[in-house]
């Protein structure tokens, strides 16, 4: 099937960060790593011109297929399908949670708000009781390369790659790197390569804390200020300097550490001793 002849037919809008994904090979691998059956509804979310769509409808029992452009909801509704329900939404303004339990989601997603989504999807670190992260089971995601090293990357990886995406992502999903996918695998390309990442969604939080609201918190502080040190970055995020050095010391921490260095364990640890201090 010539996805390439099919795609430049239409004139993709930057606005929208459209970029069509026209390798057969890349849309084989995203129905491969999420393993649909036909008894699973699945949530596409940026469907476009249906090059995946027209594959999910044959694998799952539903598909839910979310665009917000009008014109790829028009190319959409060609698609004959019995099981398919095409969504003209704001994937942000959509609450998934109507469509069922175990939800698998699929996403081709603008680069640009990738964060978003993932957020909407998973809720934050302190949303214990998110409705779409309570009705989904998997998560598969065609992504920036950049990005998608930022979701899997740990203390151990390269400082500007480990913060609050990680974190938010693992703290509520195992994040698994696939593939990575050329420019060229898209019409129009861009200037960048992307790549494929799978989470698969826990049933409970990576760490079990006593108040998740003040380890989020922590979190923001340990990273919006990445040059500074720890006691400095959580003090200058208005933690008190007695408590911060206090803390430090019980976890037998250098003051002169970066909060990148910390695992998302030891940063839990952090927060926790923190809180007792203040």
């Amino acid at each position: 099937m010539n996805y390439y002849e099919r795609a430049k037919k239409y004139r993709a809008k930057k606005r929208l960060g459209q970029n069509f994904l026209i390798d057969e090979g890349c849309i084989q691998t995203i129905l491969d790593v999420s393993d649909i059956t036909k008894d699973d509804i699945v949530v596409e979310i940026g469907a476009g011109l249906g090059f995946v769509t027209e594959k999910l409808i044959n694998l799952a029992k539903e598909v839910y297929a979310i665009e917000l452009d009008e014109d790829m909801v028009n190319e959409l509704s060609k698609i004959e399908a019995d099981n398919l329900k095409i969504i003209h939404q704001d994937i942000l303004k959509t609450d998934l949670s109507q469509f069922g339990k175990n939800l698998k989601i699929v996403a081709n997603i603008p680069y640009y708000i990738t964060s978003p989504i993932l957020a909407h999807l998973l809720g934050e670190i302190d949303d214990l009781c998110n409705k779409n992260r309570q009705s989904i089971v998997q998560i598969v995601l065609m992504v920036q390369y950049e990005v998608a090293k930022r979701i899997i990357a740990n203390e151990s990886s390269p400082s500007k790659e480990f913060g609050p995406l990680s974190i938010l992502a693992q703290f509520w999903a195992e994040a698994e790197f696939i593939k990575k996918v050329s420019a060229r695998s898209f019409f129009p390309a861009p200037k960048v390569d992307s790549a494929i990442v799978k989470l698969t969604v826990r049933e409970q939080p990576l760490l079990k804390l006593n108040n998740y609201s003040f380890f989020r918190k922590v979190v923001k502080g340990c990273f919006q200020t990445r040059r500074k040190n720890i006691k400095n970055s959580l003090m200058n995020a208005g933690f008190d300097r007695n408590s911060v050095e206090k803390t430090l010391s019980q976890l037998n921490l250098d003051e002169n550490i970066r909060g990148e260095s910390l695992s998302i364990s030891k940063m839990g640890e952090l927060s926790e001793i923190l809180k007792e201090n203040l």
